[in-house]
């Protein structure tokens, strides 16, 4: 069929009818090479003939002078590098339209174009306004509106004969508008990439006012109730195609088996093949649907960390009054905050058919590897300890010119969870949330900005693990959330993975007791000889004491500093994606000084501290 692809306007709010007279007039159909003029006007008979002959060329095998043939005005609009030929990307239409324009400019009446058209594309126009101009296209059966302003439709002013509408990236919040007086005849209708929203959209997906529907995209609008979708669409005798990916609804565990079991003679659901299998293996589930939680399910892993700079190694020497320095590590991610009920239903691991990835890295080159299984019990969840103190501590800049290894942490793995339960974590403590809202907000001026999570989510962080070449964070969480709408704006926006080295100072609260010596008088060589003694005595206890540290100490607040921070993206999860994988790398700490010291150190034994 004919269509039409007209150019952008810049004037915000405009009709669809201004769209299409201003694209008409961007092709200039009456202006050289086309349209009547100077260049070809004995070519047509005057216009004091009868009317009936007006439109017939005449038939001449000589050209006056300062006239073109037919055939050297076509070449004009042909040629790509003529000043007349039309924009790249133009449609084919737009190319028939300006040779008919050379081969017979007198039939381009308004009369013609509203009985020619059969397919309209006014993409990205800033049209707001569906206006009563579109009935006059009395054969069309295709409009595409998509990428504009529009927040309703006055569906009276949609012409009976269309078969095909899509609006894919407007602003409309409910399809109420369409439903006054629908197409009767339509059969596709993509309503993607909106701001649909509430339980009541699924009164108007029936075959009372869709009777002929085959083909249904209402992909990334904010849809939650998917209960109530399905009973509406249940409804729609020719329904073949659905897409829902995208939505709040298709966030929760058993989306597609309950589609699938109750849409029957669906074909196609998300782009994906509805097989028989599937068909088979969720066979039942409609029935269950009052009885299915309307929540998500993710699971966190976060595998094991390498390339950290052993920051002790820099270190002097603890001297008898301090400081003691001890340093941790540990990952942190922020998570969406369930609001509604009781935040989010944290602890627990899925029994049936989780999903799971283990990344890790190996030397010089990361990669990340699958596993299917994972241990039984959660660590705990542990908050960051805010700083009161000096939050980043530099380290000299002369240990970051070589580089050769880097901070590679393959740690962030979420998946969504397609069918399973919940069942009870472990034996260890329950994971605790960190109830930073308020107590982050009172320190943020001197919490670094990557250490607190943004509104509307919830800090987690792995166990504090001290340093080791390949620190092994072995985390695991399931988040079950309620709130879905939420939960889409924050996949969309994906999460924040840090690693943080936390140093902390101790200090002897009782200053150790300083050495006397006793004056005594004795013999020369027994002296020697005690002293000797006393001297290897005193040596071999001197290294047992390097190593212990006084009993009582006082500590000081820890300090923080971010050793590395990256988004991770989600949205593959929002499209039905069950797993994202991702190995974070950044960038490099580590220099070949570095760790020179810190072989040297290994080297001289566990007593060096």
């Amino acid at each position: 069929c004919p269509g039409r692809d007209y150019a952008a306007m810049e004037k915000p709010g405009v009709t669809l009818s201004a769209a299409v007279q201003e694209h008409l007039r961007h092709l200039c159909l009456r202006e050289f090479p086309c349209g009547t003029g100077s260049w070809n006007k004995s070519r047509f008979l005057p216009r004091t003939w009868r009317t009936w002959r007006e439109l017939v060329p005449r038939e001449e095998e000589a050209v006056n002078p300062g006239e073109e043939t037919v055939e050297a005005l076509l070449d004009l609009v042909r040629s790509p590098h003529s000043p007349w030929a039309l924009l790249e990307g133009s449609s084919a239409e737009d190319r028939f339209l300006r040779e008919l324009a050379i081969q017979n400019p007198l039939v381009l009446k308004d009369t013609f174009f509203y009985s020619y058209f059969r397919s309209l594309r006014v993409v990205d126009k800033q049209v707001s306004l569906v206006d009563k101009g579109l009935l006059k296209f009395l054969k069309l059966e295709e409009l595409v509106l998509s990428a504009n302003q529009i927040k309703e439709i006055d569906a009276v002013n949609l012409p009976p004969t269309l078969k095909v509408l899509e609006l894919y990236g407007n602003k409309l919040s409910s399809m109420g508008c369409l439903c006054t007086r629908p197409p009767p005849r339509l059969q596709h209708l993509g309503l993607g990439q909106n701001k649909l929203l509430g339980p009541l959209e699924s009164l108007y997906v029936t075959a009372d006012h869709w009777p002929n529907l085959v083909s249904l995209d209402l992909s990334f609008n904010d849809l939650t109730d998917l209960q109530g979708m399905i009973a509406g669409l249940s409804t729609l005798p020719h329904l073949r195609l659905l897409v829902l990916q995208g939505n709040p609804l298709a966030l929760v565990p058993y989306y597609r088996g309950f589609t699938i079991d109750s849409l029957s003679q669906l074909c196609v659901l998300d782009d994906i093949t509805v097989s028989p299998s599937e068909k088979h293996q969720f066979r039942g589930l409609s029935h269950s649907g009052d009885l299915l939680a309307r929540e998500a399910q993710f699971v966190v892993t976060i595998g094991n960390v390498k390339g950290v700079l052993d920051t002790s190694i820099l270190d002097p020497e603890p001297g008898p009054q301090g400081p003691f320095i001890t340093y941790n590590y540990y990952v942190t991610y922020d998570f969406v905050e369930d609001e509604e009920g009781e935040a989010s239903d944290y602890g627990g691991v899925l029994a049936e058919t989780p999903v799971y990835a283990h990344a890790r890295c190996a030397q010089g080159e990361p990669y990340a590897q699958l596993s299917g299984r994972v241990s039984g019990s959660l660590p705990q969840i542990v908050k960051p300890s805010p700083s009161t103190e000096q939050l980043v501590e530099d380290i000299p800049e002369e240990l970051f010119e070589e580089a050769e290894d880097s901070v590679e942490s393959g740690l962030s793995t979420l998946s969504g969870e397609l069918e399973g339960s919940v069942a009870s974590g472990g034996s260890g403590s329950l994971p605790r949330v960190t109830d930073s809202a308020e107590e982050l907000a009172k320190l943020r001026p001197r919490i670094d900005p990557r250490l607190c999570p943004s509104p509307g989510t919830v800090l987690f962080s792995t166990v504090r693990k001290p340093w080791t070449d390949v620190i092994p964070c072995n985390y695991e969480m399931q988040h079950t959330l309620r709130d879905l709408v939420p939960l889409k704006a924050f996949l969309l926006a994906g999460t924040t993975v840090t690693i943080v080295e936390e140093k902390i100072l101790s200090w002897p609260l009782v200053p150790p007791p300083v050495d006397t010596v006793l004056p005594a008088k004795k013999g020369k060589g027994e002296k020697d000889k005690k002293d000797k003694k006393d001297k290897d005595k005193k040596g071999k206890e001197g290294k047992d004491k390097k190593k212990e540290l006084p009993k009582e100490l006082r500590q000081d607040p820890p300090i923080l500093r971010v050793l590395g921070s990256g988004l991770v993206a989600l949205e593959p999860l929002l499209v039905g994606e069950p797993l994202v994988s991702t190995v974070c790398n950044f960038g490099v700490i580590r220099t070949a000084e570095t760790d020179r010291l810190t072989f040297l150190r290994v080297q001289e034994g566990p007593q060096c501290q």
